[in-house]
């Protein structure tokens, strides 16, 4: 029986752990794309090579762990829906830094475990726990505390839009990855939603974008185009779903409070940004509010 329950906690506290590496590797998204901004590419451009290049090193580690690729056609439906929903969610994220500060639209998509929980209560019947609303409530304080601007929370409707569907879609996609059983590893669902979620971020490129994506021409392009490829996508993915099959989609959405947390940590270490009084407790109350929920669960 002690063994049992031992067994138990070792378990919840690997999904703690890998929803934790979870949002902090997807909080590393700016990182990369700004460079790539910097260099003139488009949105769906560095969208199109992250997800490209996550494409390839997934294809190796199947190939490396002889998996099979095959997948059957109710597994065909749901890929295919991981893939558009991601398509949106990162589409409409990474368009979002054209209109706001890419730290504050980070913390802005944060609104996304809220609506995990909102939409496993009214669809799922999933009780939504004091202790949930609690953390939901200190994470969502420590959020608003993150911005650092000098003229008020002031952000273009088109931001604000944008962000707000990124981080529905992802919210759908967390549900997704938790209510759909489907009898495959991780890595190769993640595989398979990267490739339609490519295929679909072709199309938006062609029709309505800047076209089919260019070939970089700079080795640091190519450079951040991996980075973008592996820490924020494949890691991250692989981490997510993994974290949402032992602890579930509600503590692992919160759990992405700690991505805008990497995205302010990004700024002031790498950017040059100030790290003022607001912002530290802006980041000891998201950590407050992952601890809190850890200690319920």
């Amino acid at each position: 029986m002690i063994f049992s329950s031992f067994v138990s906690r070792l378990s919840s506290l690997k999904g703690f752990a890998l929803a934790a590496a979870s949002a902090i590797c997807y909080g590393t998204n700016p990182l990369g794309a700004l460079h790539l901004y910097a260099q003139n590419y488009s949105p769906e451009t560095v969208l199109f090579y992250r997800f490209f290049t996550a494409a390839i090193l997934l294809f190796a580690v199947i190939l490396a762990k002889g998996l099979y690729f095959k997948i059957s056609f109710r597994e065909f439906r749901a890929l295919v829906a991981f893939g558009f929903l991601f398509a949106v969610s990162s589409l409409t994220y990474y368009a979002s830094f054209k209109y706001m500060d890419a730290g504050l639209a980070s913390t802005l998509l944060f609104l996304y475990p809220l609506e995990v929980a909102v939409i496993m209560s009214l669809f799922f019947k999933e009780k939504m726990k004091k202790s949930v609303i609690a953390s939901i409530a200190v994470s969502m304080v420590g959020v608003s505390l993150l911005y650092n601007g000098d003229s008020g929370f002031s952000v273009s409707s088109i931001g604000w839009l944008l962000v707000f569907i990124s981080s529905f879609t992802y919210a759908i996609y967390i549900v997704m990855a938790n209510r759909v059983n489907l009898q495959m590893g991780s890595v190769k669902i993640t595989f398979y939603a990267i490739c339609f979620c490519l295929c679909f971020l072709l199309l938006y490129s062609v029709t309505l974008g800047s076209g089919f994506p260019p070939v970089f021409t700079q080795a640091s392009s190519w450079g951040w185009g991996f980075m973008l490829g592996f820490v924020p996508t494949v890691l991250s993915l692989i981490f997510m779903v993994k974290a949402v099959k032992i602890i579930g989609s509600t503590p692992t959405a919160i759990f992405g409070a700690l991505e805008p947390v990497t995205a302010v940590t990004i700024g002031v270490t790498v950017f040059g940004e100030t790290l003022t009084t607001r912002l530290v407790a802006g980041i000891i109350l998201i950590l407050g509010s992952v601890v809190l929920i850890a200690v319920k669960k």
